[in-house]
């Protein structure tokens, strides 16, 4: 039951946005008994500024999720952000301080890396290729160059994107090296595709999987589709590999800890959550 004391997540997207997360967090605060709840929220962009400073007048307020299209605006509008906002360029989770300042971080990339790390791949001074550099493949360069990587390589077929995303690790992480305009994938510790390529049966892969070594971790960001086309020719290539989903699902506790929620793992969120895809 829903009353003045339950604490609120709100979670703020397009007014057409398919929200998933209340399926996820919600049947968790049951399962635990923490008496609160993730509300979907749909706002228009040109609403947003206004809305997004209205819901932290709540006296009940926890946090906010933020979705497209609305990440990369939030970063302008908080008092403070985090390395990981500042390179990704987007903010997608907002609470107040007790002071009442705004701040933001940024958690798309972190359950990525949460979910490589959980499967034994050790991060630090790694070599890593992110193949693509929208808003996805930018949060999980963040989330990697955060996480203490020795050097990253960016690729999109705007290289002009990568080159941006390059230069804000540069500023953000300056031990770490970054090169641009190749996808080649041998030698790397992991590869990560932040891209639609390589879904179904036929596509063109993001990369040639014949120069994958067989020891390279491979990851998707692609969620429609469990083992993608991609994911298939790597895993028969012998290369250890992380599905879509597992990020959506890994990202989640690191949330609950960002709202002092009692954390979880990813497998009891599979296992009380109520999606359908």
């Amino acid at each position: 039951m829903i009353n003045g004391h339950t604490e609120l997540i709100a979670h703020i997207g397009y007014p057409t946005h398919s929200f998933k997360s209340p399926s996820i967090y919600n049947p968790y605060f049951e399962h635990v008994g923490v008496n609160a709840i993730v509300v979907p929220m749909g706002c228009k962009p040109e609403d947003y500024p206004a809305f997004l400073k209205s819901v932290f007048a709540l006296t009940n307020i926890r946090g906010a999720l933020i979705t497209m299209p609305h990440k990369v605006v939030t970063v302008g509008l908080l008092d403070e952000v985090t390395p990981t906002v500042k390179v990704a360029g987007a903010c997608n989770a907002v609470k107040r301080l007790p002071d009442g300042r705004l701040v933001g971080d940024q958690f798309d990339g972190a359950g990525f890396v949460r979910g490589v790390m959980r499967k034994g791949l050790k991060l630090d001074g790694a070599r890593v290729l992110v193949v693509g550099s929208g808003g996805v493949g930018c949060a999980i360069a963040a989330s990697l160059a955060g996480a203490g990587i020795g050097a990253i390589s960016l690729y999109d077929v705007h290289a002009a994107s990568a080159e941006a995303l390059g230069q804000r690790i540069r500023d953000n992480y300056p031990a770490i090296t970054v090169r641009t305009g190749s996808n080649h994938p041998a030698g790397f510790d992991l590869v990560v595709n932040a891209t639609p390529m390589g879904m179904n049966e036929g596509d063109p892969l993001p990369v040639d999987v014949s120069r994958l070594d067989a020891r390279t971790f491979v990851g998707e960001v692609v969620m429609r589709t469990e083992m993608t086309a991609f994911l298939s020719a790597a895993k028969a290539k012998g290369c250890p590999v992380q599905v879509g989903t597992d990020m959506l699902f890994e990202m989640i506790p690191a949330y609950l800890e960002y709202f002092g929620f009692p954390t979880t793992t990813a497998d009891v969120l599979r296992s009380v959550a109520r999606l359908s895809y």
